[in-house]
């Protein structure tokens, strides 16, 4: 009766932490792939094979750090060939009117778009600096890399959208 009981707390322990914190995981992994079926299929397959090592886990001093980290490597070892529908979109607005739903979807449209285009590592630095607002050295840590790769990943991986945007064509209005 032990063994069932220390097994109920250690699912206990782990329901309480997919329920309170598997949202947040998921927009995580949303961001970081750009589709919301692969990144919940990205989560779950995380979360499966951290089930069985949860005692563990949930013990250590960030589990919710542990389980972001695990989303990131196995979204770079991913060898899924990602089908993609999404296009470059019109040029994106200097400001968005925020009460101007379609030109917002359409600025995020472009932001997937760009995103798409770069390879796997250098994406993932930059979801974890722009929106994991971690610095070089916690990108370092997370993917397992020295920090200077994590700068090169990002400096190359601005290049790329820069070069991206300045080829992509620009439609002529005529003012007059």
């Amino acid at each position: 009766m032990a063994g069932i009981d220390r097994g109920a707390r250690v699912t206990d322990g782990f329901d309480a932490f997919v329920v309170g914190r598997g949202p947040a995981l998921l927009r995580f992994a949303y961001v970081l792939c750009g589709n919301r079926h692969l990144a919940e299929d990205l989560v779950q397959e995380v979360l499966a094979r951290l089930h069985l090592q949860w005692k563990r886990i949930e013990r250590m001093q960030a589990p919710e750090a542990y389980v972001r980290t695990a989303v990131v490597r196995q979204y770079l070892s991913w060898r899924r060939r990602r089908a993609s529908t999404e296009q470059i979109v019109a040029e994106l607005p200097d400001r968005i009117d925020p009460n101007n739903l379609e030109q917002e979807l359409v600025a995020r449209d472009e932001v997937w778009a760009l995103l798409s285009v770069l390879p796997r590592a250098q994406r993932a630095v930059l979801v974890l600096r722009f929106y994991g607002d971690l610095n070089d050295d916690e990108i370092a840590t997370l993917l397992g890399c020295a920090q200077p790769t994590v700068r090169a990943h990002a400096s190359r991986a601005l290049a790329r959208l820069r070069s991206v945007i300045q080829a992509k064509p620009t439609v002529e209005v005529d003012r007059g």
